[in-house]
């Protein structure tokens, strides 16, 4: 079973699953365009060297449509993961260490979505409580503000647009761990999902009917100037860091390098994931007048980027910098 399989019809797509049984079997929803593709492919090649009892399988998602509707696949790389004909886990993107890091761990276990079977409860909990309240409006949303995945979801980007409500967003589809979660959680099953300091507000229905009833002013918080939102995300921690990703995964080198330097040091910080919120991360760029990422601020103030970071690291003042003693 060791093997990359290629399946090309939905008929040899079932099959395999049907094949595999209750082994783990990864497929890989891929486009022969598309350059991360190819890399990804190479990944599930080692891997299936690696992991003789799963079964790695590639689908074009473009020649099996009805398949890729049925999954959600709205771009690729995307990566799903089977046991016993059920889906039990989602990846979306080029991600070699998370995907390594999810055949591993789904492989060697009984079953269920990773993370959400794996991380104790509370932990979980505690995490969705710092997403909800990580802004004064949170939206967990398919897709991102700019680019919705679902009608749903582009219905309700819409109506608080047009409502010149100042929110965050969070891709549930980037996180499956926190899809599955969320819906425990707050007690609510589908998404969209709206949120206000903290309280769930509801979904695309309740957010029609706010507007229709008036209330969606007195419901949403009032508009923040950007340069005050900035000011509060900068000082949401003595250190915060700017990045592409977030403290468990970084979605580029510079921000996994400058991860690894500050976890050296063992000074407390926060980070930001600014591919989650289009507007932070172009108007940071103008409010500090740092073009680049990652970022990191001390006590408010720009400190620099990966360069600046490395420098410090090699003249052994980094540690005394991020406690502000210099």
């Amino acid at each position: 079973m060791a093997s990359l399989t290629e399946a090309a019809t939905p008929q040899q797509f079932e099959e395999l699953l049907k094949k595999a049984g209750k082994s783990l079997t990864v497929v890989h929803f891929h486009a022969p365009w598309a350059p991360q593709c190819s890399q990804m492919n190479d990944v599930m090649e080692e891997l299936a060297k690696e992991h003789k009892s799963t079964m790695f399988v590639k689908l074009e998602a473009e020649a099996v449509p009805e398949v890729s509707e049925k999954y959600e696949i709205s771009s690729v790389p995307t990566f799903l993961f089977f046991k016993g004909g059920e889906k039990i886990d989602r990846l979306d993107g080029a991600h070699a260490p998370e995907l390594t890091n999810k055949v591993q761990r789904l492989a060697s276990s009984g079953g269920g979505p990773a993370g959400v079977g794996d991380v104790p409860k509370e932990e979980l909990n505690e995490r969705l409580k710092k997403l909800i309240s990580a802004a004064p409006c949170m939206l967990f949303m398919k897709g991102s503000p700019q680019e919705p995945r679902c009608g749903f979801s582009r219905q309700i980007v819409q109506i608080l647009k047009d409502h010149n409500i100042q929110y965050s967003s969070f891709d549930i589809l980037s996180d499956e761990e926190v899809r599955q979660g969320l819906k425990t959680y707050s007690n609510w099953p589908t998404y969209p999902q709206v949120y206000v300091n903290g309280e769930l507000v509801g979904g695309l229905d309740i957010v029609k009917e706010l507007v229709e009833s008036g209330e969606i002013e007195n419901t949403f918080p009032k508009t923040v100037t950007l340069e005050n939102r900035l000011k509060s995300l900068i000082n949401k921690c003595s250190v915060m860091l700017f990045m592409k990703g977030n403290k468990e995964v970084a979605k580029c080198g510079f921000s996994r390098q400058i991860l690894e330097i500050m976890n050296s040091v063992g000074v407390e910080y926060d980070t930001f994931d600014i591919l989650q919120d289009e507007e932070v991360r172009q108007g940071l760029k103008a409010y500090s007048n740092w073009p680049t990422y990652p970022q990191l601020y001390v006590k408010g103030d720009l400190i620099g980027g990966l360069d600046i970071i490395k420098e410090l690291k090699e003249n052994g003042e980094l540690e005394s910098v991020l406690r502000g003693e210099n």
